[in-house]
């Protein structure tokens, strides 16, 4: 079933007493309201049981920030999907270009990672975008087409019925560039009829596909009322609760 959705990702950020004391400021500030979406918050690996542990995870969901793509093993400092699960987290981000640009994550890799997701009950979040100078070459669409292609049309139409996507144009991520709203209406438009190519109109239309890159309290709403935009991946506005709850409260208006 097609959600709207609000996810944090609080990247590299928050000790594990500051990141404990943010997710109980918002799940006070969620306490005793009913939301138009889902609530997400991508957090550190050595925060997850602890805060699933503080928070109404009815409420708040709670995913890692990525995950390894073997099952176990001697691969020193890695974190596995089931390490991940044993937490209490729900949902894990894949694909950050981030991830991509700064750990040299292939295509293979993260087709990988999203497998051993799967196969331990966590909802992968997977990220695509492109960069500026593909953009500007006219390539943005091949580029995510290519992206969603390599690393995920591989499942099957069941699973991958089970992930959310979120498109992150590169260039608009911490930047304070943001896509325009019809920007993101036209790629996420261009991404369900990527899937509707090869999984059907029904799975086209029930995934979930949010959008990153700088949304923050001002241009939410608009980008959200686009029709093929179903929420936001959420960085640097999601480590404050004063300015995450106008994100999530933009559904509401």
């Amino acid at each position: 079933m097609r959600k709207n959705i609000v996810a944090g990702n609080w990247k590299m950020n928050t000790t594990l007493t500051e990141g404990i004391a943010l997710a109980e400021g918002l799940n006070n500030a969620l306490k005793g309201k009913t939301t138009n979406c889902d609530v997400i918050i991508g957090t550190p690996f050595t925060h997850l049981a602890s805060i699933v542990a503080k928070i109404d995870t009815t409420k708040i969901g709670v995913a890692a920030e990525n995950c390894a793509d073997r099952e176990k093993g001697a691969y020193t400092g890695e974190v596995s999907a089931a390490m991940v699960a044993s937490t209490g987290a729900k949902y894990v981000i894949l694909g950050h270009s981030e991830r991509r640009a700064y750990y040299h994550e292939t295509p293979e890799i993260l087709k990988e990672k999203v497998k051993q997701a799967l196969a331990n009950g966590l909802t992968p979040i997977f990220c695509i975008g492109e960069v500026l100078e593909e953009r500007e070459a006219g390539k943005h669409f091949a580029v995510v087409d290519e992206q969603i292609k390599k690393s995920l049309f591989d499942l099957s139409a069941e699973d991958f019925g089970k992930l959310v996507l979120a498109y992150e144009p590169v260039w608009a991520i911490g930047t304070g560039r943001t896509a325009t709203a019809a920007q993101a209406q036209e790629m996420h438009a261009c991404i369900r009829k990527t899937i509707a190519a090869k999984y059907g109109e029904t799975v086209a239309n029930e995934t979930s596909i949010l959008y990153g890159g700088s949304c923050n309290a001002d241009n939410a709403k608009e980008l959200f009322s686009n029709p093929d935009v179903d929420g936001g991946l959420i960085g640097g506005a999601s480590l404050g609760v004063e300015k995450f709850m106008p994100i999530i409260e933009a559904f509401d208006r």
